[in-house]
């Protein structure tokens, strides 16, 4: 039966023999897309009286929401934190390459920078679609420079700055502009904040906590203020103590406003986070869990010298160090790899590992009705992996972006 012109001349294509996941489980049902949206067949068979024009045989594959990565400050030999000439055709590098580890949507993020930087970076990253070009641009990331000096990590010191004298205005005037940033990562304790993190908030900016020795009753009041996200959970800030918590106690404060939930960044790489902390936040938040790669410019290339920002890093195996120290900075993981380890670590379903990397940050940034689920008239965004969650490909509006070759299948 022809599909009915009246409604769209868009073909429709329905993804058959599939695992699709939807409303937290996976379903044995068919997929179908029209103009990019996800269709209710229902709706198709019943109000329009149309029929695919093409389907597609997903050979028991598990389709998936594609993956969002909040958090990632590079790859390829690509830093997002340094000003060049061709800064453009990096971050087009960047979201082309992390098509095959399945991230459809990310923020590429800054780490902690001078003001020159952010006024010649910030104007040339537009928040954009994502498709054959590359994965979609949902916004900056902006982490630091408002952060404590003794949570540094591998932020340049001489580069951090303080809310002391104008607050909001400090920071605008560091950033030159918020047009296109959607997270910033600020520690919490420091003078002034709050009025900050209002500020930022009442422009639909995502306040994140980070890079911070804030007690848990400044956290609290961070996010009575607005603040909904903690960046790379344990890594930089005080460690859990049973007395002060710290930022750790948010997830289980019962000092969270009503209707508000906290979000957490992990960075399940092996390296940052013992499987067994791991283990820790998730079983006491897991709706809270976002899994971020916090990727700097040496994923995807050989261990050796490579830079985050102002600093010099070097890469040993699956550890990133700043030259000459054990200081950890970033990772080299790509998000697949990350989805992996925490379903291994954790001994989670795959449908809990898959919706940490795609429906927990949508969540956050508060496009779960587009990204993040297969609900009927969300985008198209979505993955085929096979049951150990490799990714055989990946869709973008509906359309193929990337495909794994069938040698490595």
């Amino acid at each position: 039966m022809p599909s009915n012109k009246s409604v769209s001349d868009a073909p429709i294509v329905q993804f058959t023999n599939c695992r699709i996941l939807r409303d937290n489980q996976l379903q044995r049902e068919d997929l179908w897309v029209r103009e990019g949206k996800i269709l209710n067949p229902e709706k198709l068979f019943f109000d329009e009286k149309g029929s695919a024009d093409v389907q597609l045989d997903c050979k028991d594959s598990i389709i998936a929401p594609g993956f969002i990565d909040v958090q990632i400050n590079g790859g390829f030999g690509v830093d997002f934190s340094l000003a060049t000439d061709d800064f453009k055709s990096g971050i087009d590098l960047v979201s082309h390459k992390i098509l095959s580890h399945g991230v459809t949507s990310f923020c590429p993020t800054l780490v902690t920078s001078p003001p020159s930087v952010y006024h010649q970076v910030l104007p040339q990253i537009s928040v954009r679609n994502g498709g054959a070009h590359g994965a979609g641009i949902l916004g900056a990331h902006l982490e630091g420079p408002f952060i404590s000096k003794e949570k540094k990590g591998a932020h340049p010191e001489h580069c951090l700055r303080t809310f002391e004298a104008g607050a909001f205005q400090d920071l605008l005037a560091t950033y030159g502009s918020l047009d296109c940033v959607r997270i910033v990562t600020l520690a919490p304790e420091m003078r002034r904040s709050s009025e900050v993190i209002q500020e930022l908030t009442k422009r639909g900016i995502c306040v994140s906590l980070g890079h911070s020795v804030a007690n848990l009753s400044q956290a609290e009041e961070a996010v009575q203020h607005g603040a909904t996200f903690i960046t790379h959970l344990f890594n930089a800030m005080l460690p859990f103590h049973h007395r002060d918590p710290g930022i750790v106690g948010l997830l289980t404060s019962d000092k969270i406003p009503a209707g508000r939930r906290v979000f957490y960044g992990m960075i399940s790489d092996g390296i940052h986070t013992n499987p067994a902390a791991l283990r820790i936040a998730h079983r006491a938040h897991p709706k809270g869990l976002v899994l971020v790669t916090d990727a700097i410019a040496g994923m995807g290339l050989a261990p050796g010298r490579h830079t985050l920002g102002q600093q010099v890093v070097e890469i040993d195996g699956l550890n990133t160090y700043i030259a000459g120290t054990k200081t950890l900075s970033g990772s080299v993981a790509t998000m697949d790899t990350c989805v992996r380890h925490f379903q291994e670590a954790t001994g989670c379903s795959v449908e809990t590992a898959l919706e940490a990397a795609s429906l927990h940050p949508a969540q956050l940034l508060g496009i779960e009705h587009k990204k993040g689920t297969l609900n009927y008239d969300s985008d198209a965004d979505f993955l085929m992996l096979n049951d150990n969650l490799y990714v055989r490909a990946t869709y973008i509006g509906g359309e193929e972006v990337w495909r794994q070759d069938a040698s490595g299948m």
